[in-house]
């Protein structure tokens, strides 16, 4: 680690992790190859053992945080899924997989529930009871649902929610990892991206979020132009302690609300985020009242 002074050249392809103490979390030009600054000795001993426990994981995150904003949406997110394909394969997730106990699979027959009012289609997570956990078949129900929804007449707007106490707990762990082939892995996850379907809906998509809003449960509506959060609401990402990354499009929409800095902060120390500061951040955009 190191903090760049006046006069510093750090190459942005650098492979290690470059960061900035007590200089603020924002995104100013002061020291423009940092990766994440942070403000307190909590915030580095939380990055000092992410480092340590998952450096591939870390490296790779903060190496595809430097060229995700110089790629329109789409190529960004393909490099995230190759990116994400390559932590499958490696040592750091085996580690991780070997020590979960097994997971028995629960299926829903609904995952996805759609209405139309006429004005706007309402498109809601439909698993209570694991907290809207993300498998296979709610990301497929949701690609066709935005799928659909992006051919309604352009004044329509498309709503999306969570049913139960939490609107997404991310990932359904009982999958990660299942797959035989990680290649095709990489082209499913690319040709089925609910995320690039809300972000090509552009004003017209807007979520309504609340209790935990983990990994796939703020990458996905960070896509949508307005996020609107109820106070319980609470934010992570996981994944870098899984020795992954974002792999739902957080890599590609969260740094674009909150820059790359923050993002690879949250991302690295696995930081559970509370509603207002994620407000005061631009993670969402207002409170319900």
């Amino acid at each position: 680690m190191l903090t760049p002074g006046p006069g510093v050249h750090i190459p942005v392809a650098a492979p290690r992790l470059f960061v900035g103490v007590g200089v603020g979390a924002g995104e100013g030009t002061r020291a423009p190859h940092v990766d994440v600054t942070v403000t307190s000795d909590d915030e580095l001993g939380a990055l000092d053992a992410a480092c340590t426990a998952n450096p591939n994981a870390v490296i790779t995150l903060v190496q595809l945080l430097r060229m995700s904003g110089r790629l329109d949406v789409e190529d960004a997110l393909i490099a995230e899924s190759l990116a994400y394909s390559t932590l499958l394969g490696g040592a750091e997730f085996a580690r991780w997989r070997e020590a979960q106990p097994p997971r028995k699979r629960r299926p829903s027959a609904t995952p996805v529930t759609v209405t139309d009012d006429g004005e706007s289609l309402t498109i809601t997570l439909n698993r209570p009871e694991v907290h809207n956990a993300y498998d296979a078949a709610t990301r497929d129900a949701l690609t066709d649902a935005l799928r659909s929804a992006s051919m309604l007449a352009h004044d329509r707007r498309v709503e999306l929610r969570g049913n139960g106490p939490s609107f997404c707990s991310g990932g359904d762990l009982s999958e990660f990892g299942t797959s035989a082939d990680v290649s095709r892995a990489h082209l499913i996850r690319t040709a089925r991206a609910p995320g690039l379907l809300l972000h090509t809906l552009g004003s017209r998509a807007s979520a309504g979020v609340h209790g935990a809003c983990i990994g796939a449960g703020i990458e996905i509506p960070a896509f949508c132009t307005e996020v609107t959060a109820q106070r319980d609401a609470i934010f992570q990402l996981p994944e870098i302690r899984m020795g992954l990354i974002p792999g739902a499009g957080g890599t590609v929409s969260i740094p674009r609300r909150i820059g790359r800095r923050r993002t690879a902060l949250l991302a690295v120390t696995g930081r559970v985020l509370d509603a207002p500061t994620a407000r005061d951040w631009g993670l969402v955009d207002a409170l319900a009242d």
